[in-house]
């Protein structure tokens, strides 16, 4: 058997290295990065902290196995994030009804963090969307390459207005929703077999 000298086997390692990033890269790679379902009154949001009409995913909520980088070796800042919102429960009237939904990484520029929204809806459902990592509200402020450390969901009318300084609370208060965010790598698309399964509300 012919054996390789040291120049022959770097230039052999170097393109199974990158035979190994090109499989990688052309794997759909997605990840649920939460999966939360739970009620908002109105005493929740304006007792909530630090920001009222805040509902806060941190710790546990959050999926343990997410990347600590989401620029390599699967690049997840460049692809997309699969919106779910699931509206289990909503006051009557059809007011219209969103969520911010925020990022809030480890290691932050600029103001810091960075935004989408779910669909504006005005009753119980089912509603989805897929968002660009790259489009969204101040995606620029996260340095992504040190990982999001919690996500804040924050209740607004359609005009941007936190749910708690309207007049009328009654229209967004009490609900019961499920969200569930799944991270789709660059050039991969949405897989609904990622979604966990169902839970009862």
């Amino acid at each position: 058997m012919k054996h390789l000298d040291a120049p022959a086997l770097f230039r052999f390692a170097k393109i199974a290295y990158a035979l190994l990033l090109s499989y990688s890269a052309a794997r759909a790679e997605q990840f649920v990065l939460f999966d939360v379902t739970f009620p908002f009154t109105h005493e929740d949001a304006l007792n909530s902290r630090p920001s009222q009409s805040h509902y806060y995913v941190k710790g546990d909520r959050l999926n343990a196995m997410r990347p600590k980088d989401w620029t390599t070796p699967v690049d997840y800042r460049n692809g997309t994030v699969h919106v779910r919102l699931e509206v289990v429960d909503k006051p009557e009237g059809g007011q219209p009804t969103t969520w911010s939904v925020c990022y809030i990484p480890n290691k932050g520029q600029n103001h810091g963090y960075g935004c989408i929204g779910t669909s504006v809806y005005t009753e119980k459902g089912v509603f989805e969307k897929d968002v660009s990592m790259t489009q969204f509200w101040q995606n620029n402020d996260i340095i992504w390459s040190q990982g999001i450390k919690e996500m804040h969901l924050v209740l607004k009318d359609d005009h941007n207005l936190h749910a708690h300084k309207r007049p009328d609370p009654d229209k967004f208060f009490p609900t019961r929703v499920r969200m569930t965010l799944i991270q789709v790598s660059k050039g991969a698309r949405y897989d609904p077999k990622a979604l966990p399964e169902l839970a009862k509300p």
